[in-house]
């Protein structure tokens, strides 16, 4: 399963943010959009996950055309996105903050009961599980929102900024997370500002700069470009 943008296009006013952008997605595939402050990369990833709507492309889950799809249309195909933004419900607790979408997901309360247990414990929630979501640390907090955006099997995982906000230790976490979405074929799409932590995960990476892809291709293949080190990594850049 594949999920894909051909020459997307944006305008915000007469501001051309985003030129003829195309990528592409494989189910159990890691991929970063990356690139310096106002490279389109943000508004790349928003019109993705359906948030917003090319002036001119195509994206397709397959051979399904969902150029114009919101959002939710996209999560009921397995499209899920998830924000830099919490989504946690504060006030509820751990647990509930995942029944609440499994209620949604499973008329069965054995079903609801099964996964709910799977979840904590995939995700080691399990002693948190009756804290509430206002006092969870950042790491805490991004597993649990993870958690719920994968209850309901998605095909393919948007993840906007996933390492912001959270310590070092919490950073090695996500990416193991990340990694396992991979063994269960989910495809995901990463946009974050550390680079290093996002290079080091993913399979591959389009570069983008001034609403173009200036480059794609695997990590290595991408640090070895002149082109990136000069107008966005840096000549001392490494992994």
């Amino acid at each position: 399963m594949n999920f894909f943008a051909q020459k997307l296009c944006y305008k915000s006013g007469q501001k051309q943010i985003v030129q003829e952008v195309s990528l592409k997605i494989f189910s159990g595939e890691s991929v970063a959009l990356l690139g310096p402050n106002g490279a389109g990369k943000t508004s790349t990833f928003l019109l993705m996950s359906g948030l917003i709507v090319p002036s001119q492309g195509d994206i397709f889950l397959n051979d399904q055309n969902v150029t114009r799809w919101p959002l939710y249309r996209k999560a009921r195909l397995g499209i899920r996105y998830l924000p830099q933004e919490s989504s946690v419900f504060r006030d509820l607790s751990v647990e509930n903050n995942l029944k609440i979408i499994l209620e949604r997901v499973y008329t069965s309360t054995k079903d609801r009961k099964f996964y709910l247990e799977l979840l904590l414990n995939d995700f080691r929630l399990t002693a948190q599980r009756n804290s509430l979501g206002g006092v969870l640390s950042g790491g805490e907090r991004r597993r649990l929102e993870i958690a719920r955006a994968l209850i309901g099997n998605p095909k393919f995982l948007l993840l906007d900024e996933p390492f912001a906000g959270i310590d070092p230790r919490s950073i090695e976490d996500v990416q193991e997370l990340i990694r396992t979405l991979k063994q269960k074929n989910i495809g995901v799409l990463i946009t974050d500002h550390n680079v290093r932590e996002t290079l080091s995960l993913v399979d591959r990476v389009y570069i983008m700069f001034e609403g173009r892809v200036l480059k794609e291709g695997t990590p290595e293949s991408v640090l070895k470009s002149e082109k990136v080190r000069s107008l966005y990594l840096g000549s001392a850049f490494s992994l």
